[in-house]
């Protein structure tokens, strides 16, 4: 039996998930509303304040599914009343970003600049002119634009120039050797 599958997920005070035909599933929380079409082959039952998620059978498939329908389940009740966030750090010199509106602007060294729009119901915020904080409901999401972001320039092993996650750690490599 899956571990993860198998452990009951509580539904917090304020947070409403209903249940539709199909396995289509809708959480609305303090900071928002998600809804996500889930496989239909797991069998979710919502019973007061808990909600379990359980297999059919043991085919290899659905025994992968098990874990990720809990997890997707729950990472919209976590997203719904506290949310996701990714933070992003520039370096390198000359490297920046500025933001205006819903606009995010980075300098990295490029002929241009790269111009990027925030996606709906994703916010992007400075911290100087190098961090940058990505926040949203759906962690996929937050995950997916962060990423879009960081592929801007990733960051290179000789220097470390370029833009990673806060948490990343760059694995430096030796330059050129010189003449002895």
């Amino acid at each position: 039996m899956s571990r993860i599958g198998r452990m009951p997920i509580n539904v917090p005070a304020g947070v409403e998930v209903a249940l539709k035909e199909g396995n289509n599933i809708t959480v609305k929380g303090p900071k928002g509303t998600l809804n996500r079409k889930l496989v239909d082959d797991m069998n979710i039952a919502i019973d007061g304040a808990v909600i379990t998620v359980t297999r059919p059978s043991e085919l290899k498939r659905h025994k992968a599914l098990h874990g990720l329908t809990r997890t997707l389940i729950n990472n919209m009740i976590i997203g719904v009343t506290e949310g996701y966030s990714k933070t992003l750090e520039i370096n390198g010199v000359g490297y920046r970003a500025a933001k205006s509106g819903n606009k995010l602007t980075l300098s990295l060294g490029y002929s241009h600049p790269v111009e990027m729009t925030d996606p709906e119901g994703i916010t992007s915020t400075l911290d100087g002119q190098t961090k940058i904080t990505i926040t949203g409901i759906d962690k996929e999401r937050v995950g997916q634009y962060a990423a879009e972001i960081r592929a801007k320039r990733p960051p290179e092993p000789y220097k470390g120039k370029g833009v990673k996650y806060s948490n990343e750690i760059i694995r430096r490599k030796a330059g050129k050797a010189g003449k002895k």
